[in-house]
């Protein structure tokens, strides 16, 4: 029996107790790999020492001050340290509790922006299918998983979706990647005139989509014509960070890899590798004078927003990447870990794409490897992937829906930076017992 409101009711989970490297232990002494990091979330994997450190330390200094009296050192110093490395002239940091939160204040800070610029028509938000920028009313609103909104959209404020950067069920053959960026980038330029520029505040995208479809890298060219369709039109360009961001794609921002800079960026999950519950929203320069000569305050707030113990943890853990060269370490493990799994699986009947960036990695499983047709949704095949993964000591992140909310299975793969060349080959090993249990290839 359990007073615990658990997000799964019916299923009677093992008690975690213990944190080592890249694994968890139960109260069984079981040892997991924790080969997605939770949700993408613990880049350093558990109980680092140094990052222990800094919360001890922070913890005997100053715990917690409310912001709209104090700031502090721990939350001044990790914003410096993030606009210093960031992309473009996001040069101001908002820190909130996770990742829906900073979806919300970059949502709410793009509506704000053009109500102080004397542009109050703009409310339109624009994202795309398939997309996941969180849970709350706000974030779910602009999300694109049909199934995940379904049950709330009388409670959904407006919002519009065009087509996902995914090619390898939309690129059509014969299509160059130019061409195929091109038709996205002339998708949206279609919505927006269709909606009226002047209505349209934002585009908001995953610049490496996460969850919901299963690690969709943007095709070469994708992100710079994005922008210029935006640019062309006054809309603010939002890019939610929140899985792909922090490394977990082998630069510390995601979308640096294409050369690509928002007005509006969020973070959350490895910015504080699980340590402290955090999040983040980076704003430009532009955003942010506008909001001083303006309103000349940004009207939202979070009673832990700034908090002194999690920015300190997220300081020691960005430090630590830093120090360490991790970043150089996720790409190359990152090229190691499809390498081998396109090796193990790829003549595998059931294995339809195996693609990623870093040490983010996605694995779309089909009914029919030519056709491309998607297993049957009622068997729940991912989730069956996750029980046995999981009693073969072995945590990775599964997807159902991957297409279109309802058909579709994934494999998500995110693990901890500080992986080893061995732990890399160790993950490839259980994962391909997996997928062979659940899915046995016919003799």
């Amino acid at each position: 029996m359990t007073h615990v409101f658990h997000r799964n009711p019916k299923t009677q989970l093992p008690r975690a107790v213990r944190g080592e490297g890249i694994h968890l232990i139960d109260a069984e002494g079981k040892r997991y790999i924790d080969a997605s990091g939770g949700a993408a979330v613990s880049c350093l994997g558990h109980s680092h020492p140094d990052v222990v450190a800094a919360i001890k330390t922070q913890l005997d200094a100053l715990p917690y001050a409310h912001s709209a009296f104090f700031t502090n050192d721990a939350v001044e110093d990790l914003a410096d340290f993030l606009v210093e490395r960031a992309p473009g002239d996001l040069n101001h940091v908002y820190f909130v509790s996770g990742g829906s939160e900073a979806v919300e204040a970059a949502l709410k800070l793009a509506r704000q922006y053009f109500v102080d610029t004397n542009q109050p028509s703009r409310r339109i938000f624009i994202a795309r299918k398939q997309s996941y920028h969180g849970n709350t009313l706000g974030a779910l609103g602009i999300g694109g998983n049909a199934w995940r909104r379904a049950p709330f959209l009388p409670l959904l404020t407006e919002s519009h979706h065009v087509s996902p950067c995914y090619a390898y069920r939309d690129q059509l053959a014969g299509e160059s990647e130019e061409a195929y960026a091109q038709r996205l980038a002339d998708e949206l330029d279609s919505m927006i005139k269709d909606l009226g520029p002047e209505n349209v505040a934002a585009f908001v995208a995953e610049p490496v989509v996460g969850a919901t479809a299963g690690v969709l890298p943007p095709v070469n060219g994708y992100l710079k014509k994005i922008r210029e369709v935006c640019d062309r039109h006054g809309v603010l360009l939002i890019f939610d960070e929140v899985m792909c961001g922090m490394g977990r794609t082998g630069h510390l921002f995601a979308c640096a890899e294409d050369g690509v800079a928002p007005d509006i960026l969020t973070i959350a999950k490895g910015l504080g590798a699980g340590y402290q519950p955090i999040g983040a929203m980076l704003a430009s320069e532009k955003i942010y004078q506008a909001i001083l000569a303006g309103s000349g305050y940004f009207q939202h707030g979070h009673t832990y927003m700034s908090h002194a113990t999690a920015c300190a943890g997220a300081l020691a853990v960005q430090k630590v990447i830093e120090r360490d060269n991790l970043l150089e370490n996720v790409r190359a493990r990152g090229e190691q870990l499809r390498s081998e799994l396109r090796a193990a699986l790829g003549s595998h009947p059931n294995v339809g794409d195996i693609r990623g960036r870093g040490l983010f990695t996605g694995i779309e499983l089909v009914a029919d490897k030519q056709s491309k047709e998607p297993l049957d949704p009622a068997l729940k095949t991912h989730a069956k992937m996750k029980s046995v993964a999981q009693s073969l000591g072995l945590l990775m992140y599964p997807g159902g829906g991957t297409i279109d909310g309802v058909r579709g299975d994934h494999i998500l793969l995110a693990p901890p930076f500080i992986c080893t060349a061995e732990d890399i080959s160790r993950i490839v090993a259980l994962l391909t017992q997996t997928i062979h249990q659940v899915l046995p290839v016919q003799s």
